[in-house]
């Protein structure tokens, strides 16, 4: 499958192949949910959704593995050169580490802005030395780095019926509620890490601050007024969903099966958080199997019907069409869910 991904989008140097396919293997191992609607893509357009999973997930796991034993001085050097790497691969310098190597490719297909690279690495590097959020704003700063511009990073690959800067802000606010979502399920974890997400005005507003959180997680034992946080927060989440769905209709008729599947399976999480009883200081919620079958099997079925459509009608003029060849040079290296259900 993943050289048919690969001849499908034109990508033919063997080291790209090569960083393409490690791009993959982290999608396939880390993001679950993420790799599952990337099926559902044009076989030629998953390679660059995978360099984008790729590259940030290793700028993530720089910053947060509990494996591997870094302190902030050394993780923020190594931030620093993956940064620097980064922004060589992207004026057409030599890169040495695959997943750069298949990102700055990727940009370069696609356009893609740059600056929204910059922006995530800038969040990632936050995480170093900040470990809590004042306010619901000073949240929302962190998510547009974080969140917001991997949904932009998308916009090019999936398509638009619309003018891009339309579809944008759905894009962005899509990505924010993914990450909401991840928070909320993963809030015992990020303790774990010395990090709360949750914004503390909110956590203070029901009695809540982060000991009393961290007397949870160790002790085992809930309390009525953290699950009324928790279930605060959920509501914010579910309202950004709200404001992304709409951005469903804006994308090329061949992309929505995948984005719908996202939207649904996220969405997911936090039903199976709130089935849960918001025991996510002491367990991982997760959608069950059953579930993920169906929503993907239907997603499947969405996504023949879209491209049988497209092979017998014209292509929209206001979806991009990217060139594979342009950036196909020798390189140093190798010479809302309920809502649309």
């Amino acid at each position: 499958m993943t050289d048919r991904e690969l001849d499908a989008a034109g990508i033919i140097n063997p080291a790209l192949r090569d960083a393409y396919r490690h791009c993959r293997t982290l999608n396939a191992r880390h993001g679950k949910t993420y790799f599952l609607a990337t099926r559902l893509l044009p076989v030629e357009r998953r390679p660059a959704v995978h360099a984008l999973y790729g590259f940030a997930r290793w700028a993530d796991d720089i910053v947060d593995s509990l494996s591997t034993p870094l302190n902030a001085e050394s993780r923020s050097q190594r931030l620093g050169a993956l940064q620097s790497d980064l922004e060589r691969g992207l004026l057409g310098g030599t890169c040495t580490d695959p997943v750069v190597l298949a990102l700055a490719d990727t940009a370069c297909r696609y356009d893609i802005n740059h600056q929204h690279f910059g922006d995530f690495i800038a969040s990632m590097r936050s995480d170093l030395h900040v470990t809590d959020y004042p306010t619901l704003e000073d949240l929302q700063t962190y998510m547009y780095g974080s969140a917001a511009v991997i949904g932009l990073q998308m916009l090019p690959i999936l398509g638009t019926v619309v003018p891009r800067k339309e579809a944008a802000p759905s894009a962005a606010s899509l990505g924010v509620a993914f990450q909401m979502t991840n928070f909320l399920r993963d809030v015992g974890e990020d303790l774990d890490r010395g990090r709360v997400y949750l914004p503390a005005d909110l956590l203070q507003t029901h009695g809540v601050d982060r000991q009393f959180l961290l007397w949870s997680r160790k002790s085992g034992r809930r309390d009525r007024r953290i699950v009324e946080a928790l279930r605060a927060f959920e509501g914010l989440t579910r309202a950004v969903y709200r404001e992304a769905v709409c951005g469903l209709a804006m994308l090329d008729p061949v992309s929505r099966p995948c984005i719908r599947t996202a939207f649904i399976l996220y969405g997911g999480i936090l039903d199976a958080i709130e089935k849960d009883g918001y025991a996510v200081l002491h367990r991982r919620a997760a959608v069950s199997r059953p579930r993920r079958a169906a929503v993907g099997l239907d997603g499947l079925m969405r996504a023949m019907a879209a491209r049988a459509t497209a092979r017998t009608s014209a292509r929209s003029p206001a979806a991009r069409t990217p060139d594979h060849t342009r950036c196909e040079r020798p390189h140093p290296a190798s010479e809302a869910h309920k809502e649309i259900a």
